[in-house]
């Protein structure tokens, strides 16, 4: 059975089906009639969850393949542009704390040990702030980049802020307008299989079926085909990050021009931890946590009492809140015969780092990149693609358990039962053994599509306080004057960014009155 791979079939909607399917129908030509032949399948009566309203960087490439403007992203999507990640109470609780984990590399990294000089000079300035000038754009509200500069250009690299359930509706509209996608509003109630057990095509509730040689399953966290249908094993992993519940709500803004904050802010509590996301029009925040340790009505409670600090009361019990489940883990496989799980059918942590949608895009462009030519090849390829994302949902567990595993909080169970070792993986122990006597560096993290590199983790690390020893070296006097010219560098380039670039609301309200330049 060595069927030639002509059309992919992708069963749900929601950004992760859209992006996948976008990018598939736009890398081998969809639209064209000797092309690829990409068929998307939602049910007419599932609602998409559009929780999830953070992204990292790698969304700009994503979406200029997909053949989107910037423009239109701002315009119809409520984008605003996000430069990182601000974390309040994360290291001991207290009042006032917090770090950033920026989306710049350091100038200069991984040819000046930037730890080391940073140590050495015993600053009270953090770390991101010392070695990055992004930390203090987000303080003050600055944009990335300015008017002028280019679309999906950058002066300080960004991701956005977005409306999850906005930018599922434009890319729904792009790929079967622009790329030649053929989109199915219908219910799928059954599949019908080959011999060898591939998937040959999903049945139609009513009669009718819709086939296919590639099928790639966007179904959420139902995951009709790799779960349901093909049965393969769900992985939990909430031994080690405890989160499985959160209550959100979207937030409007106490006054009309207020600034729209350049990054995600994440603000530690008892249970868990809120997330602050702004958009132009209204803020997403939610509260992210363990019900092994918290309550919901606590839950709730606590959300209350973070809104009201900056609504009235009165206005803080007319929103509308939203309660969600989910076990966090993954997939045992993500590519079973012809089969591939995407987003929340493959697997769902929890949404700090925002590592959701990064995954949607890195699969989407492996399994683009890697399509396979026919049946016979779809096997090896369905080996390398487990394996690669296997590490790379071992990678970020670990790092998203960094944060909690260092946390010098002790004033519940929640953050106690976090820093034990019985709920740390066996890795991590190891790295944080390691990195106590020298700092993580790229022979950590071999691979080129790192998830987070080792810059994000010295971000965490020396963020929430955590001591390194300095690497011994022959040239210490020689790193300390690269050091120097690096952080003078860094200061000389902050000034002019702080006197030249739009505040973030400012460029955004700009962007959507005039439009940004096409490259």
């Amino acid at each position: 059975m060595n069927r030639m791979i002509k059309r992919v079939v992708v069963l749900g909607g929601g950004t992760a089906g859209w992006i996948t399917a976008g990018l598939l129908a736009a890398e081998h030509c969809g639209a064209n009639a000797c092309g690829l032949q990409v068929v998307l399948v939602e049910s007419p009566d599932i609602p998409v969850i559009g929780v999830g309203e953070g992204t990292w960087p790698t969304i700009r490439n994503t979406l200029r393949k997909i053949g989107l403007n910037e423009t239109q992203l701002f315009r119809e999507c409520d984008a605003s542009f996000k430069q990182g990640a601000k974390f309040c109470g994360w290291e001991t609780g207290k009042a006032g704390e917090f770090y950033y984990h920026p989306l710049m590399v350091p100038e200069g990294y991984g040819e000046v040990d930037l730890a080391r000089g940073w140590q050495e000079e015993e600053v009270s300035a953090s770390f991101a702030d010392r070695v990055n000038f992004q930390s203090l754009l987000c303080e003050r509200g600055l944009a990335p980049k300015l008017m002028t500069t280019p679309e999906y250009a950058a002066i300080a690299n960004y991701a956005y802020h977005i409306n999850a359930g906005k930018l599922g509706k434009l890319l729904a509209r792009h790929c079967q307008e622009k790329l030649g996608v053929v989109h199915h509003r219908v219910k799928i109630d059954g599949v019908r299989s080959h011999n060898n057990g591939d998937i040959a095509a999903l049945l139609r509730e009513g009669g009718g079926e819709i086939p296919g040689d590639l099928f790639i399953d966007c179904s959420g966290s139902a995951a009709r085909l790799i779960g349901q249908h093909f049965q393969v094993p769900f992985m939990s992993c909430i031994n080690l990050l405890f989160n499985n519940r959160a209550v959100a709500v979207q937030v409007p803004y106490a006054r009309e021009n207020d600034p729209i904050a350049s990054h995600t802010i994440g603000a530690a509590q008892k249970g868990g931890w809120i997330w602050d996301i702004g958009l132009p029009t209204r803020k997403g925040v939610g509260y992210v946590y363990s019900s092994a340790h918290i309550e919901d009505d606590a839950a709730y409670e606590a959300l209350r009492v973070y809104l009201g600090q900056c609504l009235p009361a009165q206005q803080v019990d007319t929103l509308t809140y939203r309660q969600l489940t989910f076990e966090p883990g993954h997939r045992a496989k993500f590519w079973h015969k012809n089969c591939v799980a995407v987003g929340m059918a493959a697997g769902f942590v929890e949404p700090l780092e925002a590592s959701a949608l990064v995954l949607v895009e890195m699969a989407a462009a492996m399994i683009s990149d890697d399509l396979p030519v026919d049946r016979a090849v779809m096997d090896t390829i369905a080996q390398r693609y487990n394996r690669r994302f296997e590490y790379r949902w071992a990678g970020i567990i670990d790092f998203l358990k960094l944060h909690y595993a260092i946390s010098k909080r002790d004033d519940t169970t929640y953050w106690r039962d976090h820093t034990r070792e019985a709920t740390t993986s066996e890795r991590l122990q190891e790295w944080l053994q390691l990195w106590s006597r020298q700092p993580p560096c790229k022979h950590d993290f071999p691979l080129v599509e790192e998830v987070f590199a080792s810059a994000s983790w010295q971000y965490v690390l020396y963020g929430m306080g955590f001591k390194t020893q300095p690497r011994p070296t022959r040239h210490r006097a020689h790193n300390t004057e690269d050091y120097q010219k690096l952080i003078t560098q860094n200061k000389n380039f902050a000034r002019q960014c702080f006197s030249a670039l739009p505040k973030n609301r400012e460029l955004v309200e700009k962007i959507q009155r005039y439009g940004l330049q096409r490259v």
